[in-house]
């Protein structure tokens, strides 16, 4: 990691030459900073301008064989040694680490991803608290003692499960890393990591400032480059103990067929089509905020995106006018600029989800704002979609039932609560939900009668690392955050003796 420097210096330094001086450009395996295995090399681009504006290592399955391997030896060494306290300290340290390197962070992670600054300096944040909240996990995970009467002792031990890989999207790069990382390294166990081609770098920096912290060379391992390069043969390697994939429906299926091969275990966090339930009686303030938030933030590109309010009819006319209002009335432009709306992360994503709106107008919805291709008002330049609510949409309609991953809203009316539930679970997704209500009853029985992996009441992502996330149906399954996570880098050995 290079000298810290301050935040308003590195955003001027990277207005003015489009990138920042000494990213990393390498492999981080067994330790050391390593190079493609071919010598070969890509690009990464800055959604704010569609410029590429740093290369890093194109990985293959040679370099994926040497992070495994590395993997596979700390685990079988200095870090099977290490105390569980001694685990925590490092996750302790590495924690105070990212918060000292947080505006190269945060830079970094603007012009990789296209957030805008204020987004990426919240997720540093919560990286940080990450490994925070897992450092105190680390010797505190502990098995039971079984009854079986006075002449036999039972108990059990969770052991880590071994080497993990560990999938990572393009949305949240920071974030996600963190999310799976640290409870990893929690458990005890080692990994390979594989960030998103398109975002690479805050990756690579993490595992630098991990090795600051103390961790052992080949604990935590870095390889970039293509899905089909790395991806594919680090989930299909017969070293890989355990995987954690982010991602797509089509690409979680494809981890699981080939995980099954060597029975590795998996964990998947996939798409989303999420409810927000607004009925009539809800603070109205509390709930605009929260709709706004919940599919304009990272420019929709969040699997939990609030991507569909379901409103009650009464409230239906003037709720949606005012939300479109407030669309309208956003600013575009540079993450780093901190207007009221990024760019989308790539040309590719760009036209998928104008894709969906042109499929939707042709179709008749009615596209009460939006529903166009934009450019940075400032260059010309970017990859950006204008904030778009596409009102009173069929159930079964393409742009209920299938993830756009961008700033568009769906809008759904109903009449009564088994109306609101019907609407809520009819995708094939089950991610999150959220329900708007000052009943409390009706809160809580929607929040059981709607199928998600994690219900928000009168706060659109409330919670925090603290509570468990993930998904049922189509949207995956195994969690992630909380202690739930740890448990799934654990395997549990029974022991029963005859005294």
């Amino acid at each position: 990691m290079t000298r810290l420097i301050d935040l308003p210096t590195l955003v001027a330094q990277a207005e003015a030459t489009g990138t920042l001086p000494d990213l990393p450009d390498r492999h981080w395996i067994g330790g050391r900073w390593a190079s493609a295995s071919a010598n070969t090399r890509m690009p990464t681009h800055d959604p704010g301008t569609g410029a590429a504006f740093a290369e890093f290592a194109a990985g293959d399955a040679d370099d994926v064989d040497a992070a495994v391997a590395a993997a596979r030896a700390a685990l079988n060494g200095p870090w099977r040694q290490a105390l569980p306290a001694e685990r925590g300290r490092i996750l302790l340290r590495a924690a105070a680490l990212i918060r000292a390197n947080a505006d190269r962070l945060a830079v970094v992670e603007a012009l990789d991803s296209g957030k805008r600054l204020v987004e990426a300096q919240g997720d540093v944040a919560g990286a940080a608290r990450t490994f925070e909240y897992y450092a105190g996990a680390c010797d505190k995970i502990q098995g039971a003692t079984i009854p079986l009467g006075q002449d036999y002792f039972a108990y059990t031990i969770d052991e880590p499960v071994g080497v993990a890989a560990q999938i990572v999207p393009w949305n949240y790069p920071l974030a996600t890393t963190a999310r799976g990382l640290a409870p990893a390294l929690a458990a005890g166990c080692t990994v390979v990591m594989k960030p998103a081609e398109q975002t690479p770098l805050t990756a690579l920096l993490l595992a630098e400032l991990l090795a600051q912290a103390g961790l052992p060379a080949g604990v935590c391992n870095v390889v970039t480059g293509t899905g089909s390069g790395v991806g594919a043969p680090l989930v299909a390697h017969p070293g890989i103990d355990h995987i954690t994939f982010t991602g797509s429906v089509a690409t979680g299926i494809d981890v699981m067929k080939r995980a099954a091969d060597h029975v590795t275990r998996v964990v998947l966090e996939l798409g989303g089509k999420s409810p927000v339930v607004v009925l009539a009686d809800c603070d109205p303030e509390r709930a605009l905020e929260s709709v706004y938030g919940a599919i304009f933030e990272n420019a929709g590109q969040i699997c939990s995106a609030g991507s569909r309010l379901v409103i009650h009819r009464s409230i239906h006319d003037a709720f949606v006018e005012r939300l479109a209002v407030r669309a309208r009335a956003m600013t575009l432009g540079h993450g780093l600029r901190n207007a009221d709306l990024g760019p989308v992360n790539s040309a590719a994503q760009l036209a998928r989800i104008a894709g969906h709106v042109d499929r939707a107008r042709a179709r008749g919805i009615d596209v009460r704002t939006g529903g166009e291709t934009r450019h940075d008002p400032l260059t010309g330049n970017g990859w950006f979609y204008a904030p778009t609510i596409l009102d009173d949409v069929p159930l079964y309609d393409e742009a209920v039932q299938q993830e756009i991953f961008g700033p568009v809203l769906c809008v759904q009316v109903f009449d009564d609560l088994d109306e609101a539930v019907a609407l809520a679970n009819g995708t094939p997704y089950a991610l999150v939900a959220g329900v708007f209500t000052r009943d409390f009853g009706n809160a809580h029985r929607l929040a059981r009668a709607i199928d998600a992996g994690q219900v928000y009441v009168n706060e659109y992502f409330a919670g925090g690392i603290e509570v468990p996330f993930g998904g049922n149906r189509r949207s995956g399954f195994g969690r992630e955050k909380g202690l739930d996570a740890v448990r799934s880098y654990c395997k549990v050995k029974s022991v029963a003796a005859r005294l």
